[in-house]
C-alpha cells in the first residue's frame, strides 16, 4: 500500500482537469509561473519573479501538458519561443474572462501573504485557505467561487462590490445613444 508521501502528485492533473474545462466553455486558460532558473520562459516578460502565460490552443502549439512539466512554443512580440515550466512551478490555472481556477501554494516560498482567515495570491485573484499552522504555505487551494466577497477580476487586490439589486418588477430597458 503507498503512503500519502508516495503518491504522485495532484497539480498535473488538476491543470489538465481546469484547461479542459476552460476549453470546453470556450473560455482561454492562463497559467501563472513562479519563474526561476529551471523555467524556460522569455525573461523581458517575467515581472516580480513571475509570467502569466496564454496556454489555449489558439496562443500555442505543440501544447504538452505532463506530468513533470508543461511544454509548448508560443510567439512573443512575433518571434517563435520554446516554453517550458515544471509542473510544481505553476502558481494557478484560470479562465482569463471570469477568473476562474485554481491557485496553488508557491515552491519554496515561506507565507506567501501575511497569515490571516484568507490570503490572496498576487494577480490571480484566487485564493489559498491556511494552513493548520496559519501560514499561506502547504494550505488547501480554494477556487474562487468559494470565496465570500471575491469578485471574478483578475488582477484585483480588494473584492468587487456587489451588483445593485435591481427593483422587483421592473424590466431591463435599453438606452439609445447617438
Amino acid at each position: 500500500m503507498m503512503q500519502a508521501s508516495e503518491t504522485t502528485s495532484t497539480r498535473p492533473y488538476l491543470i489538465r482537469a481546469l484547461y479542459e474545462w476552460c476549453t470546453d466553455n470556450g473560455f482561454t486558460p492562463y497559467v501563472a509561473v513562479l519563474v526561476d532558473e529551471t523555467t524556460q520562459v522569455p525573461k523581458e516578460h517575467v515581472k516580480n519573479g513571475e509570467i502569466v502565460l496564454n496556454i489555449s490552443f489558439d496562443a500555442t502549439s505543440s501544447l504538452k501538458l505532463g506530468n513533470e512539466y508543461i511544454e509548448f512554443k508560443a510567439r512573443f512580440g512575433g518571434a517563435a519561443r520554446d516554453i517550458v515550466v515544471p509542473v510544481d512551478r505553476v502558481l494557478a490555472i484560470y479562465a482569463r474572462e471570469n477568473g476562474q481556477g485554481m491557485a496553488f501554494t508557491a515552491p519554496n516560498r515561506q507565507n506567501i501573504a501575511e497569515p490571516s482567515d484568507k490570503s490572496t495570491v498576487p494577480r490571480t485573484g484566487l485564493t489559498v485557505a491556511p494552513s493548520a499552522d496559519g501560514s499561506a504555505a502547504g494550505g488547501r487551494v480554494l477556487p474562487l467561487a468559494s470565496v465570500p466577497g471575491m469578485g471574478a477580476q483578475i488582477g484585483a487586490d480588494a473584492p468587487v462590490p456587489p451588483k445593485p439589486p435591481t427593483p422587483a418588477g421592473a424590466r431591463p430597458s435599453l438606452k439609445r445613444i447617438k
